[in-house]
């Protein structure tokens, strides 16, 4: 009986490092992802073709999580521009993205801004993950 409780000790353990290592983790321990973890069943159910989302996290030069920044994404069709501020955990995500626009996002704060990065309609993921870092002063 204390083979048995000891073996799965032991599977349990190893279970849960593994799904540690797996991820990529941000400050405290938390995966930087919210709620949503890449390839998750969650994200299967009811997805539509022609939609896309994406996810990921503000950081500072100094490497640290971004609360309050102001992330915004331009649609380059229509030109309109939406915007998302970050809490305590710096992630920032857009969802129902066109799968055949392209997108432009860039954050700032606190007269920080990121380079602009694409999503491009080449890209055919549907949780897309950009992270930004906020280098350069605004200008």
């Amino acid at each position: 009986m204390l083979a048995r409780l000891l073996l799965f000790s032991a599977i349990l353990t190893s279970a849960v490092f593994a799904q540690a290592q797996g991820g990529q983790q941000g400050a405290k321990g938390n995966s930087g992802y919210g709620n949503w973890l890449p390839g998750s069943q969650k994200d299967k159910k009811g997805d539509d073709a022609n939609t896309r989302a994406v996810t990921g996290t503000i950081r500072s030069a100094d490497d640290k999580l971004v609360e309050g920044a102001i992330v915004q994404i331009k649609n380059t069709k229509t030109l309109q521009i939406n915007s998302f501020i970050t809490k305590a955990d710096g992630v920032y995500t857009f969802q129902n993205l066109s799968a055949s626009t392209d997108y432009e996002i860039k954050a700032e704060s606190k007269g920080m801004i990121s380079p602009v990065r694409t999503l491009s309609t080449f890209d055919d993921r549907k949780r897309a993950i950009i992270h930004l870092r906020l280098e350069n002063k605004k200008q």
